[in-house]
């Protein structure tokens, strides 16, 4: 929903991409758990390989319930399309998952 401002607004948005640097905010979001209702957001080096940010950023957020098995996710969408990261060596960036993107998973 858009907003209009009554004032000539003239702030910037505080998570804008160049404060990070060579880092980017990611949200990641695990459909069908009802633990986790929304998304989760995660600061990650641009550069970090796809198969590393799950290791170290995706799979610890998930491990919190309890019925998490790492070897069960599957679907990845990077918002709505289908996104296959391959062997997940190649880096977010290369990827084309930028900041603020919103990876979604599901389990099986």
């Amino acid at each position: 929903m858009t907003v209009k401002a009554l004032y000539d607004y003239q702030y910037p948005a505080a998570d804008r991409a160049e404060l990070f640097g060579e880092d980017q905010l990611l949200y990641v979001h695990w459909l069908g758990n009802p633990l986790f209702c929304s998304a989760g957001c995660f600061r990650a080096p641009q550069a970090m390989p796809f198969k590393d940010f799950v290791a170290e950023i995706v799979n610890p957020w998930a491990a919190t319930d309890p019925d998490f098995d790492p070897s069960s996710i599957t679907g990845w969408t990077l918002f709505d399309d289908a996104f296959d990261p391959g062997d997940g060596s190649s880096s977010l960036k290369d990827l084309g998952v930028g900041h603020k993107a919103l990876l979604k998973f599901t389990t099986a």
